[in-house]
């Protein structure tokens, strides 16, 4: 199945956080929850959950990054 990459905008003080709960073996849920709504807002439907996959490292503007599994034929 194919892979949507999902940019979040975020702060630097969450972006941490999220990384440093990757690190653990952990999840930011309001996160990746986050990055399934943005898959369905984009027209695909989610086929599993989310992968925090890094952050960007933007000055002013960072991003969370996430792969969401989509199906290629469901749409909402």
């Amino acid at each position: 199945m194919p892979l949507l990459r999902v940019h979040l905008d975020s702060d630097r003080t969450t972006a941490r956080r999220v990384l440093q709960l990757h690190q653990q073996g952990r999840f930011h849920h309001e996160s990746r929850e986050a990055a399934r709504e943005q898959a369905w807002r984009q027209g695909r439907t989610p086929a599993g959950d989310p992968v925090f996959v890094g952050i960007t490292n933007g000055r002013r503007n960072v991003q969370l990054l996430y792969d969401v599994e989509v199906y290629t034929d469901a749409t909402r």
